[in-house]
């Protein structure tokens, strides 16, 4: 009988910030996410103006108790909802729930002298009750999270002394955590330092007059790098079975002709991504990476003992985010573009699209799968994946049978890529397993859940929870741990 190798890790995901609410409750700081603009007249796939912030933009935001503009201060109302939410979880069998914690919850401004207890308890509350139900908590340390203060009175990443704020914030949280927590993931997608400086690195561009933006950015990367590497080191220590992993978008790239110089690019807009995990798995900057930097003029400073740090405690997986797959060329001009995670890339003509503009490739995952295991020898984690749909709710329910055929066609090929490819797969959280605002567009219509919300891209409406019909699809695929995907 065909099924996924027994002990695969079934769930979901959401990130504090777009999940929670709850953004002055408990103790809680203002996070970058907090202070991020909804801009519902701008078009969806002109990624620069529904993300790009000013200092400006932020003394605005923390002008206002606005939750309306501002959607990831009220998320799902999680923090209201949980126990419902996690008992929902349950009921579909979840072995596994990726979630995020709010560093502002535990440290209000990141430069606390001491932790806030409210904001350490509930997340103590959230565990126990993923526990209730034997479900294993996948928690991210940072995931669009950091505090507001980090901006305003810090240079975010790009300061040195972040990593010693970022340190005892982990050593408080594991330290807490470590007999409820044995899955770990240090930073979100730390790739997206490079398109959204702001949310990942606390960057503001305009506050960085005279120097070159690029340098501030991998100067933060490099600060990320050396805390993702104490992290685990702390994690290992506090609890030997625990098992740390780093978080990569993969945006997989086609060449969109067989032309020598469209397959270069795509290996090269394929390496512009890797260079990230790279350095985390490898434990050191791939050659690529630095021959970028000293061809462009990038001078990354580092305490003597960063690389050996950065040597000695690697990641123990891979996790990825993964969409679409999109298309480039050396020569782009004339050709159409749509949107995908975070990017905009040459349109694929063989593969449909989602409502907003990604394209639907079950295959690229097998290919991703394939690519990561290859080059990293490493066991592997889906921790995003799914369809950002249009749902509508009726007789309270949504028949979303475009997102079943969704997953069904991306669970056969991680099947075909465990059993015909040999990668080791440790498990799969589909993201935004619960509707949830979106991050690049800020959106609540923008739904992923197997439960519906009741809320607007306005955050009117009631917060009570509906059943998809993709519910009882995922329920069922869980149960019979995919064996369900191959039934006539």
């Amino acid at each position: 009988m065909k099924q996924f190798p027994e002990g695969f890790l079934w769930g979901g995901a959401v990130a504090a910030n777009q999940y929670e609410g709850g953004w002055n409750e408990g103790g809680k700081g203002i996070t970058v996410s907090d202070c991020a603009r909804s801009h519902l007249d701008v078009d969806v796939q002109d990624y620069k103006k529904q993300n790009e912030v000013t200092t400006a933009d932020i003394e605005e935001a923390l002008k206002t108790q606005d939750e309306v503009y501002y959607p990831k201060r009220h998320g799902a109302d999680g923090y209201h909802h949980y126990k419902e939410d996690i008992k929902l979880f349950a009921e579909m069998g979840f072995k596994v729930f990726r979630l995020s914690i709010a560093w502002a919850r535990i440290f209000p401004n990141a430069d606390d002298a001491t932790p806030n207890e409210e904001g350490l308890k509930f997340y103590d509350d959230v565990f126990d009750e993923c526990l209730k139900y034997g479900i294993e908590p996948l928690v991210t340390i940072s995931h669009y999270e950091s505090p507001i203060n980090l901006v305003l009175n810090y240079d975010g990443w790009y300061s040195r002394e972040v990593i010693e704020m970022f340190v005892r914030y982990c050593e408080v949280i594991v330290d807490r955590y470590k007999d409820k927590v044995k899955y770990w993931l240090t930073f979100n997608e730390v790739d997206s330092m490079i398109r959204h400086p702001y949310t990942t690195g606390a960057l503001i561009k305009d506050r960085f007059p005279g120097k070159n933006f690029n340098e501030v950015i991998f100067q933060a990367m490099h600060h990320q790098f050396v805390a993702s590497a104490l992290a685990t080191k702390i994690v290992h220590e506090a609890r030997p079975d625990a098992k740390v992993g780093c978080m990569l978008t993969k945006l997989t790239y086609y060449p969109y002709t067989c032309k020598p110089e469209d397959v270069l690019q795509a290996q090269q807009d394929m390496r512009s991504t890797y260079c990230y995990s790279d350095t985390q798995v490898f434990g050191e900057y791939p050659a690529y990476l630095l021959s970028k930097f000293k061809n462009e003029g990038i001078n990354i400073k580092m305490e003597p003992d960063d690389l050996k740090i950065m040597k000695e405690y690697p990641v123990d997986f891979v996790s990825f985010s993964y969409y679409s797959s999109s298309c480039v060329a050396k020569d782009d001009n004339g050709l159409k573009k749509t949107a995908a995670n975070t990017n905009v890339a040459i349109k694929n003509p063989y593969i449909p699209s989602s409502d907003w503009g990604w394209q639907i490739d079950p295959i690229g995952l097998r290919i991703s799968l394939v690519d990561l295991y290859d080059r990293y020898r490493k066991p592997l984690f889906v921790v995003e994946n799914g369809l950002g749909a249009k749902d509508e709710l009726v007789n309270g329910t949504v028949d979303d049978q475009y997102r079943i055929d969704y997953f069904d066609a991306h669970f056969k090929e991680m099947y075909n890529a465990i059993v015909e490819d040999g990668v080791d797969l440790m498990g799969y959280t589909s993201w935004g397993c619960i509707d949830i605002v979106s991050e690049s567009t800020k959106q609540m219509s923008k739904r992923y859940g197997f439960i519906y919300v009741d809320c607007d891209d306005l955050g009117n409406g009631t917060y009570k929870r509906y059943k998809k019909k993709s519910f009882d699809y995922y329920k069922h695929v869980i149960e019979t741990n995919g064996a369900c995907l191959f039934e006539d």
